[in-house]
């Protein structure tokens, strides 16, 4: 059985939690609590693409407001 995450030809959203962290997941998949869609379902490099030019900031988000500083 392949991983479902690295199928290149499959279908994937773009989630984010309240850490304003990413995660690419299979467009088959539920979406789990304590996450939100946040690209609708695309090409895994779109997908890709998309968490790149968002995700700047690997820190969470609780944390960037811990130090003080703007994500």
């Amino acid at each position: 059985m392949s991983n479902p995450f690295e199928d290149e030809n499959a279908s994937y959203r773009v989630l984010v939690n309240a850490e304003e962290q990413y995660s690419l997941w299979p467009d088959f998949a539920e979406v789990p609590a304590g996450w939100t869609v946040a690209l609708e379902s695309t090409s895994r490099q779109e997908c890709l693409d998309y968490v790149n030019e968002h995700w700047v900031d690997m820190r969470p988000k609780s944390l960037v407001e811990a130090m003080g500083q703007s994500g």
